[in-house]
């Protein structure tokens, strides 16, 4: 994944949400931790979609997770409609990102760059600069 300089990088899990920005360039990443929002899991609407009482005994859906992600999806719909975020990836587990993608407000589609569908939320900044590197 190739981040231009100033973009916004958005690493996301079910329970984490640390928004970063390139000061480098596309060949030489220098990420910087510019947000950590703490965010308030109201949208529970995947619950609709995830009913299954097995699969939920089983640990295989997490309402609380799915709500954290379109938690995350609001809060970058707003810094793109404020005009903080114009250009913006995303990296978060594969479920995650699933549920972010039904809350993209169709700004943050526009300033979309990149996704991708792998976990780096704990990972150093020099481990997530690797990986954009060597995508």
């Amino acid at each position: 994944m190739r981040l231009p300089h100033k973009a916004h990088l958005a690493v996301v899990d079910g329970n984490k949400f640390v928004l970063m920005q390139n000061e480098g360039t596309p060949d030489s990443p220098s990420l910087k931790e510019v947000a950590k929002p703490e965010l308030t899991a109201s949208n529970f609407s995947a619950g609709v979609r995830h009913q299954d009482d097995v699969g939920r005994k089983l640990g295989r859906t997490d309402l609380d997770e799915l709500a954290h992600a379109a938690a995350a999806s609001e809060w970058l719909n707003a810094a793109v409609l404020d005009g903080t975020i114009e250009k913006l990836a995303v990296t978060a587990d594969p479920k995650t990102l699933g549920e972010m993608r039904r809350h993209y407000h169709t700004k943050l589609q526009q300033a979309l760059i990149a996704e991708e569908a792998k976990t780096l939320t704990g990972e150093p900044i020099s481990r997530i600069e690797k990986v954009l590197l060597s995508e």
